[in-house]
Formats: structure tokens, sequence, C-alpha cells
């Protein structure tokens, strides 16, 4: 049995410098992958995650990039190649979650987070693809969520990417499946994680409410979303491709 089966592969995780992000990171470390960490603004994060990384016997690369700039998202992808002389996985998971009634929601707003939650996996994935393609072997997989699929209020440009993710990865997986490559979405439920109160009112009592009206009356674990991403890169899930996994402990059963 192959104890790596992700060896000799490379990974760009972006967000990953805590919570589902990291977790994908160290579990495509632990399968024998290069990892390439990604975030917006903390250094230390990622070089923390890093350090994880290498413990584990892998190797890490990191980029602080904002990924809703296309220049910036190419220029990661071009270092990355560099360093690790190609790539083959990519995983769009940075998210900017707000909490406002649609009216509320400026222009400002709307371009703002639309560019974060959605061009940013465009622009990956652009970047991207043309190396997966050499190698004949790619997978692309974008971090979507429940507000794509059963929407809750005060989210619109949240809601709009979350959806605009899943059916990216359709276009994709169209247009690329011929090369070896698949492309999906993965929608975490309710996961533990740190979350900004502000823009999560919910959270404050530990989703009381809603964990006890869950099946598995618990919430999910970030290495359960890993596993997730895991499986869809393994050999299991090669013939899985256009398609959106629901991680959610029974919440919504689409």
């Amino acid at each position: 049995m192959n104890n790596a089966p992700l060896a000799g592969r490379t990974a760009i995780v972006t967000g990953s410098g805590q919570n589902i992000g990291r977790a994908i990171a160290l579990d495509f470390a632990r399968q024998g992958a290069n990892v390439v960490l990604n975030g917006h603004r903390n250094q230390a994060a990622l070089d923390g995650v890093a350090e994880e990384v290498r413990a584990l016997g892998g190797q890490a690369l990191t980029v602080l990039a904002d990924v809703g700039d296309a220049k910036a998202v190419q220029a990661m992808v071009d270092q990355a190649v560099q360093r690790f002389g190609g790539l083959d996985i990519c995983v769009s998971n940075v998210s900017v979650r707000l909490h406002q009634p649609l009216l509320e929601i400026s222009v400002e707003d709307w371009d703002r987070v639309l560019q974060t939650n959605l061009s940013a996996a465009f622009f990956l994935a652009r970047a991207s693809l043309p190396h997966m393609k050499a190698r004949g072997w790619g997978r692309v997989i974008h971090i979507s969520g429940r507000d794509g699929f059963a929407p809750k209020t005060n989210r619109a440009h949240n809601v709009t990417c979350k959806a605009g993710v899943f059916a990216l990865a359709k276009a994709i997986a169209v247009e690329f499946g011929e090369f070896g490559i698949t492309a999906n979405a993965v929608a975490p439920g309710i996961v533990e994680t740190s979350r900004d109160p502000v823009h999560y009112p919910d959270a404050a009592d530990g989703f009381a409410a809603r964990r006890q009206a869950l099946p598995l009356r618990r919430l999910g674990s970030v290495e359960e979303i890993a596993g997730a991403c895991s499986y869809l890169c393994s050999p299991a899930g090669s013939y899985v491709t256009g398609q959106v996994l629901h991680v959610n402990g029974g919440e919504f059963m689409f």
C-alpha cells in the first residue's frame, strides 16, 4: 500500500495560514505532496504552518499574496513551478464573509467579496491549468459552502460566490477532463473554526440550536474537510468531477 499517494505532486492551498486551509495543507503534506502556502497578511501564520509541514517530512513554500489580484496569483503559480518543477493541485479556499442586508451592500462591498471569493478561484485555475494540462493530471478544488445551496439572509454577495465557485468547477470539469484534470467543489457545513463574531452572530453560543438540529449532533472538524479534499485527489476520487461534495453532518441532504 502506498503511504504517500501524493508523492511528487505539488499543491497550492490558498488561505492556508489557519482553519480549513491549514488542515488541507497538512493533510496533503502527510501524503507526500509539496505544499505552497498562501495568505494575504500574516506571514508568521504561514511560517508556522510551513514548520508543521516540514515536521511531517514535507517541503513547503510560503507566498504572501492577494488572491484577488490576478497578477499576484500568476506570480505565485510561477514561483511554485520554479521551486518544485510543476503544479498538480490547486485549492481555492480564501473567503471574505460579510453579514449585510442586501440593501446595505455597497458597490464596493459587492466588488470586494466577488473579487476575493469568486474571481480568486478563476485566477488560480487559469494560472494553474496549463501546468496540469502539460502533466496530463490535475485536481482543481473550490471550497464552497452551504450559502450556495441553502442561502441565509444578509449574505447575498457570499451566496452568489459560493454558488459561483461550484459553477466554475463544472465549467472546468467539462473543458479539461480530457487532459486528466478533475474539478470539484467541497461545501463544508458548520465547522469548528475561529470566526469573526461580527459576521457570525449565531456563533456566540457555539451554534447550539443548529448543532442540536444536525443528525450527527456535533460540529464538523477542519480535518474532515481536509479529508474530503484528499479523497478528491486520491485514486479513489479520480472518476469524480464536476460535483459538489457536501460535508455538513446531514444538515442538508441534497
